[in-house]
């Protein structure tokens, strides 16, 4: 997909009509007086950086357990590297360059230790209670486990933040009220009930850059990293005839070329290749759709920022790649058995005794809690661990903790 240079517009301040404007926001579930200096997205955007959620994202699982190497993406360098590509797409399709940002940062907040390894146990141990989502996570955590304010609970976002972390991946319902991808997690349900994030509705461009950035971030890192640990080869990546070709690309500009180096110019061509595809499809739909408001790029029907058909079917090679010979990698899977294993045991260990969450807040409230709401809180703070720190309570209340190296 080819796209108009022309018609990109860098200039700072410079929105089209159908970006999220700032000062016209759907405001906040608790009212607050505006800032002189920012505007509500960048508030939004400053208040996710400072939350202890963010930080935590340095000792989180991205693909790779961080003991195996420090230069392995953690899951804040991912979110790092997802917010800058959402910035430059959307500063590209003159959209609010803030909100962008602001939801790029605060997608992967309700990751749980170890990765998806960790969410799938803890999703099998909650299922009798409604199991568990990252997604819905993420907003339990911004509107109700962060505690930071005096006023209110959460960071008290945006509605369009909001909406953002929710819908970013697409409508949460159809017209009908089915859910789209299975039902819907009770959290966003409840959330929803006291301020309705429209689940039926697309998001505003702004998430759905955020969105395919998540996508061009790990399909390019994944790869870094995967010859890193000698998951991948050069050889292997000739199976994705995108990935052949920029490799050709390289060869023949720098022959003989130090194959760190010869990694780092596939990545960057392989971003830019990803970049350039989306802002072709977007000005293509937002030339046959001409959005003039926010509003209409929720009601459009469709996502106006995704990859083109070729460049989709490339995403699909990669992703099978990755699949094949990195996530499904023998060596990964005992490595994720036995992160699942650190998750159950200590899971069981705390609803037996919920007085081992010394950190807790509610500690001397859970144990009373009728075990629905204490198999939440106990969610809650297994969520919340970093790698690490599971580890260090699970080699305290346990003989034997699994090797994760």
């Amino acid at each position: 997909m080819t796209f108009d240079k022309n018609a990109l517009g860098f200039g700072y301040g410079e929105h089209a009509p159908f970006a999220s404007n700032p000062w016209m926001t759907r405001g906040r579930l608790f009212p607050e007086a505006t800032s002189a200096t920012r505007s509500d997205f960048q508030r939004d955007r400053d208040r996710i950086v400072h939350t202890t959620a963010f930080r935590r994202l340095k000792h989180k699982t991205q693909v790779f357990i961080a003991a195996d190497g420090d230069h392995y993406r953690t899951r804040l360098t991912h979110t790092i590297e997802v917010a800058q590509i959402a910035r430059a797409l959307a500063r590209a399709l003159k959209l609010d360059e803030d909100l962008a940002e602001g939801v790029a940062l605060v997608h992967d907040f309700g990751h749980t230790p170890f990765g998806h390894t960790g969410e799938d146990a803890l999703h099998e141990m909650l299922k009798p209670y409604g199991g568990f989502d990252h997604n819905a996570q993420s907003l339990r955590i911004v509107t109700k486990l962060e505690r930071r304010y005096a006023e209110f609970d959460g960071l008290n976002l945006t509605w369009e933040s909001l909406e953002g972390l929710v819908k970013h991946n697409g409508p949460l319902l159809t017209a009908d009220g089915e859910g789209t991808r299975g039902p819907v997690p009770q959290p966003i349900l409840d959330y929803c009930a006291l301020h309705d994030l429209e689940l039926a509705s697309f998001a505003s461009l702004e998430a759905q850059v955020a969105a395919i950035a998540d996508d061009i971030a790990y399909n390019t890192h994944d790869i870094d990293d995967g010859l890193r640990a000698g998951y991948l080869t050069f050889e292997m990546l000739e199976d994705v005839p995108f990935l052949a070709r920029l490799m050709r690309e390289v060869h023949d500009r720098y022959p003989g070329l130090e194959s760190s180096r010869f990694t780092h110019e596939i990545m960057r061509r392989q971003i830019t290749a990803m970049v350039e595809d989306v802002i072709g499809v977007a000005q293509q739909r937002i030339g046959e759709i001409r959005p003039q408001r926010a509003a209409d790029v929720r009601q459009a029907g469709t996502v106006m920022a995704t990859f083109s058909e070729e460049m989709g079917e490339t995403d699909k090679q990669i992703k099978r790649l990755l699949m094949t010979r990195i996530y499904r990698h023998p060596e990964v899977m005992r490595v994720r058995e036995n992160a699942a294993s650190i998750v159950c045991d200590l899971y069981h260990a705390f609803m037996d005794d919920p007085q081992l969450m010394r950190e807790h807040y509610w500690i001397d409230q859970i144990a009373g809690m009728a075990e629905p709401a204490r198999a939440r809180h106990v969610g809650d703070y297994l969520a919340g661990m970093t790698d690490t720190f599971a580890i260090c309570v699970h080699k305290r209340l346990f003989d034997h903790t699994p090797d994760l190296r």
